[in-house]
């Protein structure tokens, strides 16, 4: 039987809450934060509880008010928790878009296919993302996701190298 953890994505953080009536600050993690807003429920924390959603209005962040949880001393511990959906309830993606979780431990290597480590990690920045690759001596690299480097996204990661990039 598969796992529920091998099958849900991380859109967001819950922050803090907002007001009294159990309304939650979520930072999303999604490049479409109208989505909340598309969904019926969400699941939370480590122990990933279902929470059914009744309410969701959308600025910067993402305000959440699940059912039955519409008081701030209902909610408070949720505070700092992760919120998932099912895979299933993804947005479709555009070509050469990926979603961090799918490539993260992915293996990494040069054009010239020489193993260069796992992508570790995402960061993202206005300009573009950068990915955080460790090498198996422990080295970190920190490539710009653009098309001038990143090559090709498969079953592994493709990367171009110039002078200086890695020392």
């Amino acid at each position: 039987m598969k796992n529920i953890k091998d099958s849900i994505t991380c859109i967001g953080k819950i922050i803090n809450t907002h007001g009294i009536k159990g309304e939650l600050k979520v930072e999303p993690y999604t490049f479409d934060k109208k989505r909340f807003s598309k969904l019926n429920s969400v699941f939370i924390g480590n122990d990933l509880r279902e929470f059914f959603i009744k309410k969701v209005r959308v600025n910067d962040f993402a305000y959440i008010t699940f059912e039955g949880f519409e008081d701030i001393n209902l909610v408070l511990n949720l505070k700092g928790s992760e919120i998932y959906i099912k895979d299933e309830d993804r947005l479709a993606l555009k070509e050469d878009q990926y979603y961090v979780s799918d490539i993260i431990g992915k293996k990494v290597y040069d054009t010239e296919n020489n193993y260069i480590g796992i992508l570790k990690d995402v960061l993202e920045y206005p300009a573009n993302d950068i990915f955080i690759i460790e090498s198996d001596d422990k080295s970190i690299y920190q490539i710009p996701a653009v098309k001038e480097f990143i090559k090709k996204i498969d079953s592994t990661i493709t990367i171009k190298l110039i002078e200086g990039m890695i020392l």
